[in-house]
């Protein structure tokens, strides 16, 4: 694989939480300020080498968004190392509220719903997201899996909106592993992190139904590279 360093990464450092947690129950502003300093003291220290974005960076106003896709166990890394406008389909389900203020200070904004709850108004706001001219994120997999299965949310909404799909992938040198349906990774201080970003791929079937029905060729892409950087990373 063939590093080159990135040219320009507009700076996107989270911000500390402030007065509009007030909103919020007091538990929930606990929550959500104690993970955003625990991501902050933790991604500061982090050694994340990216490959492919350079190309997405250098876009103007007018150029075509994106849908990018990556493993929901793989969360935390990308979201830390990409920390550019995008929004993302988040949980409606009782954490999601706090997941939404955490990437929100990493420059990300919530899409609220997800494949068992509101999967349909989050689809449509989606499209509109990308009509307006910002990126979305999907995890295929997520909320609850199984683990590295792909459900079709993501080939409708780049079918729908006429965005291509770009994956995100991400390998970890050394991470705690939580014991959860996605072994989510939570990466350890100074632990090198790779990411890679691959080529967009627009998807131009017929219709919805037959964009939907390629859901496994897309998981065997995103598995094959995420193997692709997890050998990459064992080799720094």
């Amino acid at each position: 694989m063939n590093w080159v360093p990135e040219r320009r990464v507009p700076p996107r450092e989270p911000s500390v939480p402030g007065s509009e947690l007030a909103a919020v129950a007091w538990r929930t502003r606990i929550a959500i300020t104690v993970g955003t300093w625990v991501l902050y003291v933790l991604g500061t220290t982090w050694r994340v080498r990216v490959s492919g974005r350079q190309a997405l960076l250098d876009r103007s106003p007018s150029d075509a968004r994106v849908v990018y896709t990556l493993w929901h166990g793989q969360m935390l890394p990308i979201l830390w190392a990409h920390r550019q406008p995008t929004g993302v389909i988040i949980s409606e389900h009782r954490d999601g509220e706090i997941i939404a203020r955490v990437v929100g200070r990493l420059g990300f904004f919530g899409v609220r719903g997800s494949s068992s709850r509101g999967g349909a108004r989050a689809l449509l706001e989606a499209v509109q997201v990308l009509k307006r001219g910002a990126d979305m994120a999907i995890t295929p997999d997520g909320p609850r899996g199984p683990r590295h299965s792909f459900a079709p949310g993501a080939l409708v909404l780049a079918h729908r909106a006429g965005a291509p799909l770009v994956s995100i992938v991400a390998h970890v040198d050394r991470a705690w592993r939580l014991r959860s349906w996605d072994g989510f990774e939570i990466p350890k201080p100074f632990a090198r992190v790779t990411i890679v970003y691959g080529a967009p791929e627009r998807v131009v079937d017929e219709d919805v139904r037959a964009a939907a029905a390629r859901s496994g060729e897309f998981a065997a892409r995103l598995t094959a590279a995420l193997a692709d950087v997890e050998r990459a990373g064992r080799a720094r």
